[in-house]
């Protein structure tokens, strides 16, 4: 538990570092929230209505500009490989990455949401809505990406074949999360269901995405 804590300590160190990619994201993230408005016009009713898939996109879109990082950087300088050597299991190391990379990537986007929210004409009820929805839907989208993060390591392209796999299995996510944030603003679908399925996504995202990454890595490193 030592080495995995340090483990985190640092991949949370080198995101947040300049270059780190920790902050291209949220700024990604505020980039679409803030021209969205001036794509879609000065109908406050229609960006209310569009606003929580917006955020939801957008935080998607962020979150898959950041995950490239996630195992490249180590196997560019070889810890990678010292990590798959390690007394810890590769399946708790690639757990510990991905908890590192959201609390870095993924945790800025949710303090976010409720100023930005304010750009989409969205009320505080709204906005705590859809930031409750990220914070129960953003594992998901983190632990799923991880998998494709593993199998871009060492494939030319990588990056490309990391959006091909990874935007289809976000698309359950992004569909439950608006869902629910939209069920809060217009009704009539209750908040709890979208949200317990939301909810349920992230639980089995944490379970398959380690043990499928480290076969990946196991794979293309062997």
């Amino acid at each position: 538990m030592t080495a995995l804590s340090a483990l985190i300590r640092r991949d949370i160190r080198i995101a947040l570092r300049v270059g780190g990619g920790a902050l291209i994201g949220v700024l990604f993230f505020l980039t679409v929230v803030v021209l969205m408005p001036f794509a879609v016009g000065p109908d406050l009713a229609l960006l209310s209505r569009l606003g929580p898939a917006i955020l939801w996109l957008g935080a998607l879109l962020a979150s898959l500009l950041t995950l490239d990082r996630m195992f490249m950087a180590d196997h560019e300088d070889g810890s990678l490989d010292l990590i798959t050597m390690s007394r810890t299991p590769l399946e708790l190391a690639c757990a510990g990455k991905a908890l590192a990379h959201w609390l870095a990537a993924g945790l800025p986007l949710i303090v976010a949401t409720p100023v930005l929210g304010l750009l989409l004409n969205l009320d505080m009820v709204a906005t705590g809505a859809v930031a409750l929805t990220l914070l129960a839907g953003t594992p998901a989208l983190t632990f799923t990406g991880m998998i494709g993060a593993a199998l871009a390591v060492t494939l030319q392209r990588g990056g490309l074949l990391m959006a091909v796999l990874v935007l289809p299995l976000s698309i359950p996510v992004l569909i439950f999360g608006v869902a629910a944030s939209q069920a809060v603003i217009f009704g009539p679908m209750t908040f709890g269901a979208p949200f317990s399925i939301l909810c349920a996504l992230s639980l089995v995202s944490l379970v398959i995405g380690p043990f499928a990454a480290a076969a990946s890595l196991r794979q293309g490193l062997d």
